[in-house]
């Protein structure tokens, strides 16, 4: 399928144990672009494994609102859910997105 190799402009892989995440972007005919972002879970079976995928498309008008509601979230857990634990334990290369970035630093497009 061309059409899919040429609207694809970026891809990123996160494996997090069982899981992994794709955060893809991609271009529409008009060259407009969109984010997808990919659960993708193996699962075993008799015959062998397959995998189980969950996607979200995400519009470059909702980006910062998406990284807002995110980030809040993920500050809700970490703060007022679960402040006694020791998250940078997670900080290993399976789990984060880019093992260069500062991990307790906010999400952002810019």
């Amino acid at each position: 399928m061309e059409d899919k190799d040429r609207n694809e402009i970026f891809s990123k892989r996160v494996r997090a144990g069982k899981r992994t995440y794709f955060f893809d972007i991609k271009a529409t005919r008009s060259n407009d672009y969109y984010l997808t972002i990919t659960e993708s879970k193996r699962k075993f079976k008799d015959d062998g494994f397959s995998y189980e995928k969950h996607k979200i498309f995400l519009y470059k008008e909702d980006f910062s609102k998406f990284v807002d509601a995110l980030n809040e979230a993920v500050s809700h857990v970490k703060d007022e859910l679960l402040p006694d634990v020791d998250f940078t334990q997670f900080d290993k290369e399976e789990y984060s997105m880019n093992s260069n970035s500062d991990h307790d630093s906010d999400l952002s497009w810019d």
